[in-house]
């Protein structure tokens, strides 16, 4: 099995982050599983991980705190060089109407949904950049089909804060694109993970009955497009582009 460095994934311990985590070890890398509060589910996956005979650590970090960034990049370096950062952290901030938001909450969904990728990425440029004395590697950033649709009634300020990462995707691809470093999104549809547990009740089934493939994805279906982004032997010459992991909704 070839070895391809490091890849450090954002809220690894579950869902999507974990599918990929797993798939990532199988295929080669080592992989920093960063999570926040779950720490149970991250061991789990590191459990997994160690039973396919991969290598993998679990870091407890705050994404959105500058200093708790740093320390977990510093960590992660333990493993060997950096060469894929996967931003899947993310959180919706619940189920309301603009007119209802809390303030709080919103500047909490802001902080781990944008904040976040971008000090994650800043310390994955500064170790990836030939700029930087690296070697080049692969940002994945894990949007939303939100960012596409507005989620009206649901969750507007999460589908803004995704719509922010299409941004930062595209502009961040275009700044690094000489340096050796791969800037892409995968936007996932309706998955069956926890996420879309606080939807109204009876609304994920008339979802799925919309969506063109007739169900809801899995986190492994969509792990398996954020990884081929992040190879650079399979996506050389993809850079600044989405996948739609949405069943062709």
């Amino acid at each position: 099995m070839k070895e391809r460095g490091t890849m450090i994934v954002t809220g690894g311990g579950r869902g999507i982050g974990a599918a990929t985590a797993r798939l990532a070890a199988r295929m080669g890398w080592a992989v920093a599983i960063v999570y926040r509060d779950r720490s149970a589910d991250a061991e789990a996956v590191l459990a997994d991980v160690a039973t396919a005979g991969g290598r993998a650590i679990a870091l407890r970090a705050d994404v959105g705190d500058e200093t708790a960034v740093a320390r977990l990049f510093e960590s992660a370096d333990a493993l060997g060089p950096l060469t894929a950062l996967v931003n899947n952290a993310g959180i919706t901030g619940g189920v309301a109407r603009v007119d209802e938001l809390d303030p709080a909450r919103l500047d909490e969904v802001l902080r781990t949904n944008v904040r976040a990728p971008f000090l994650c990425a800043r310390e994955a440029i500064r170790r990836m950049s030939t700029r930087h004395g690296g070697r080049g590697g692969a940002i994945v950033n894990v949007g939303s089909g939100a960012s596409q649709m507005g989620t009206p009634g649901v969750w507007v300020h999460y589908a803004a804060t995704k719509g922010a990462l299409d941004t930062m995707t595209i502009g961040l691809a275009k700044e690094v694109a000489g340096e050796g470093i791969r800037v892409n999104c995968v936007r996932p549809g309706v998955i069956d993970t926890e996420i879309h547990a606080a939807r109204p009740p009876g609304q994920l089934d008339e979802i799925a009955r919309s969506v063109p493939m007739g169900r809801v994805g899995t986190a492994d279906e969509v792990a398996r497009s954020i990884v081929w982004l992040a190879d650079g032997d399979a996506s050389p010459y993809v850079t600044a582009t989405f996948i739609d992991a949405r069943g062709g909704r």
